[in-house]
């Protein structure tokens, strides 16, 4: 992108091959990717364990226990009060925005859309598939059980959806919140990096132009 700043945000529905396709759009651009790799720099930065962020993540399947937990903090003011889940997302928030201010980069997930949003270089996608489709993905590319399958489809993206709806007030998801929501099933994963770049590549060119 001729050396101009770009950073992509993919949010994406479990099994519609979210993550594959930005680690390859990743790849094809030469920037840093960040995924995993996210939760090892907070770890890093910040003094959290990384088990513990993860387990976090997981529990919030649960919306009110989430938010429960969320809302339990020491009982005292200042920032000591704030809850062990709410220090986590504090911690992911100062580093996405540090990754950002580094440079070109892929992330996915972790809220990093409502994150670095009005941020002129930031493009945020989101990744979604029809049922058959994500079951299918799941199952030949994830190595996911197919008896297990639709479950962990669906306690996968609930857990995104109350984790994002929590933190950001936002429902999870919908189109206002990103700039280019597509439709995995219907395109290789190349063809949708593509379609990715030139977007980006449009949507940049017109920011420099007004």
């Amino acid at each position: 992108m001729d050396n101009k700043k770009c950073i992509i945000t993919i949010s994406r529905e479990f099994g519609s091959g979210g993550r594959l396709i930005g680690k390859r759009l990743a790849e094809k651009m030469g920037v840093p990717y960040y995924d995993k790799e996210l939760l090892d720099r907070i770890a890093e930065e910040s003094g959290f364990c990384r088990e513990m962020m993860e387990e976090a993540e997981k529990k919030a399947k649960n919306s009110f226990l989430y938010s429960l937990m969320s809302a339990m903090g020491t009982g005292e003011a200042g920032p000591d009060s704030l809850s062990l889940n709410e220090r986590f997302f504090l911690a992911q928030f100062d580093t996405i925005k540090k990754i950002a201010d580094e440079g070109s980069c892929v992330i996915v997930g972790r809220c990093a859309d409502y994150i670095l949003r009005g941020m002129p270089e930031a493009t945020n996608v989101f990744i979604y598939a029809e049922e058959a489709d994500k079951i299918r993905r799941a199952v030949e590319e994830y190595g996911v059980p197919e008896d297990s399958v639709k479950k962990m489809m669906k306690d996968t993206d609930k857990a995104r959806a109350n984790y994002y709806a929590y933190h950001t007030g936002r429902k999870w998801g919908e189109h206002v919140n990103y700039h280019l929501a597509m439709d995995s099933g219907y395109l290789e994963i190349e063809d949708i990096v593509d379609l990715i770049i030139k977007y980006t590549e449009v949507k940049i060119n017109r920011l420099e132009s007004l």
